[in-house]
């Protein structure tokens, strides 16, 4: 479960495996965060209970890069950076039908809580995007996805109001098999040391099944 990209003493970089939860619910499923804390305690041996720092999410069926504090002055200046958007967050996502070449979305959006789902209102919270296309084949888009900001299921709910259906998508895509899996993917993560001060940068490309494995030549090259 745990696929280890990066770790040292103030971070621990990841890549989450689909439809599994980032931390623990109702449901006593194993989630990522419980998963890493074992993982730790088990290699370094520590005593006690292990702090890992959780500063940004994903929805668990979707995958990709991801990164969690080792300590708490760590996490405090990740979530700051993410809180100033100087933490870059980038996605691949295929969507039905042909998406225009590149664009950039701005709406509000409004969690409903009791719902689990985000809607377009204007009591909501500012939202932006930027995205670019970079294939179109079978009737599928390739986009590649820049986050402005990181609402909950804000690619979800800014492409699909837009009439651009996220594959796979049981909760936004009216026309998603049951079963299918969302074609969504945390590609890529930029930011800068929380006490080194130097840039990093990680990428994680998505699996090579359905639908990622038809625009393979793209992933397999430089995005």
């Amino acid at each position: 479960m745990n696929k280890v990209i990066y770790e040292d003493n103030h971070l621990l970089v990841v890549e989450k495996p689909q439809n599994v939860l980032v931390q623990a619910d109702n449901t006593n499923d194993l989630d990522l965060l419980t998963s890493l804390k074992n993982y730790i305690k088990e290699k370094y041996n520590k005593p006690g209970e292990v702090y890992l720092g959780l500063v940004h999410r994903l929805d668990r069926p979707v995958g990709g890069v991801m990164v969690f504090a080792r300590t708490s002055k760590s996490a405090s200046r990740l979530s700051n950076m993410i809180r100033l958007g100087k933490f870059e967050k980038t996605y691949l996502a295929v969507m039905e039908g042909k998406v225009p070449d590149e664009g950039v979305f701005e709406d509000y959006l409004l969690k409903l809580e009791n719902e689990n789902k985000t809607i377009v209102d204007k009591k909501g919270k500012y939202s932006k995007l930027s995205y670019k296309l970079l294939s179109y084949k079978d009737g599928l888009s390739l986009v590649k996805i820049k986050l402005d900001t990181g609402r909950s299921h804000q690619i979800r709910v800014q492409f699909s109001s837009r009439g651009y259906a996220l594959l796979g998508d049981q909760k936004y895509n009216s026309k998603a098999k049951v079963g299918e899996q969302i074609a969504l993917w945390s590609y890529e993560l930029r930011f800068k040391h929380p006490v080194r001060e130097e840039l990093m940068d990680f990428k994680c490309n998505p699996p090579m099944n359905k639908p990622w494995n038809l625009f393979g030549d793209v992933l397999n090259g430089k995005i």
